[in-house]
């Protein structure tokens, strides 16, 4: 939650939830701009976009919830999202910072849900000038309360 309050801007990839969820990001702070994804409630699917493009300073980062097959992935969310410096999507929970050319194909993975993945994650994404640099924070799972 802190880095969330620290931030400028937070783009979720969907899976939401509910409008409860969507306003508790909104009351940390920064603007929030997302998605809809496959489980959120009806209402969420209603006002969300299934996709957006963000204009972050001179950046363009495109945003999607689902990012289709592994194959050709990349090539597919580069073609969607024209002229955009970075694609953010979620969906899969696997977290993912890829170059592909000059674009950048990211997925925070989750910092709720970490399914089959050992720690639970997000991006947090600096914008220097017109250059983007993402980084992949790491939550490690608390065996201490898992044990309580």
């Amino acid at each position: 939650m802190a880095e969330l309050r620290r931030a400028d801007l937070i783009l979720h990839a969907g899976d939401l939830s509910s409008e409860a969820f969507l306003e508790e990001l909104r009351s940390y702070g920064p603007p929030v701009l997302a998605v809809h994804g496959n489980t959120d409630e009806p209402a969420l699917i209603e006002v969300l976009p299934a996709q957006l493009v963000a204009e972050v300073g001179p950046l363009r980062i495109g945003v999607t919830h689902d990012g289709g097959p592994r194959a050709r992935r990349e090539a597919r969310l580069a073609a969607r999202f024209p002229g955009c410096d970075a694609v953010v999507y979620g969906h899969s929970h696997i977290p993912e910072l890829t170059r592909f050319g000059a674009l950048w194909i990211l997925n925070p993975g989750s910092p709720t849900d970490r399914r089959r993945q050992p720690d639970f994650t997000m991006i947090v994404a600096r914008v220097s000038g017109a250059r983007l640099v993402p980084e992949l924070l790491h939550f490690p799972l608390d065996t201490n309360a898992r044990s309580q």
